[in-house]
């Protein structure tokens, strides 16, 4: 069998997804499943509930359900910030390179 790469085999799978319509609703869905893992790894690590989580975010237990929940991507930069404080984590938001030139700038909170 032949390994070689070659150019003409076709486009990405982001390439599908921009042209479809769809890439930026399936990263804000990967960036908040990221999000959903992160603190719920810190929850069960430092045995918090979503009633202490609640507290120590100054929010109801019922939004901290929607911070879980991986596939609500309504979440805002505050909020965002919040769970970093919480958990402990720097949060960076990067425009990154995708391939076609020019770099990054990244904003580290």
């Amino acid at each position: 069998m032949n390994n070689e790469c070659h150019d003409c085999i076709g486009s990405s799978f982001d390439d599908f997804l921009r042209q479809d319509g769809a890439y930026e609703d399936c990263q804000a869905a990967a960036i908040k499943k990221v999000i959903a893992w992160q603190l719920r790894s810190f929850m069960e690590v430092e045995k918090v509930t979503k009633m202490d989580l609640a507290r120590r975010m100054g929010t109801s237990r019922s939004f901290v359900d929607k911070i879980l929940d991986a596939s609500n991507t309504s979440i805002t930069l505050a909020t965002i910030l919040k769970v970093g404080r919480i958990i402990g984590k720097p949060v960076r938001i990067e425009f990154g390179d995708d391939g076609e030139g020019g770099g990054g700038n990244v904003c580290h909170a």
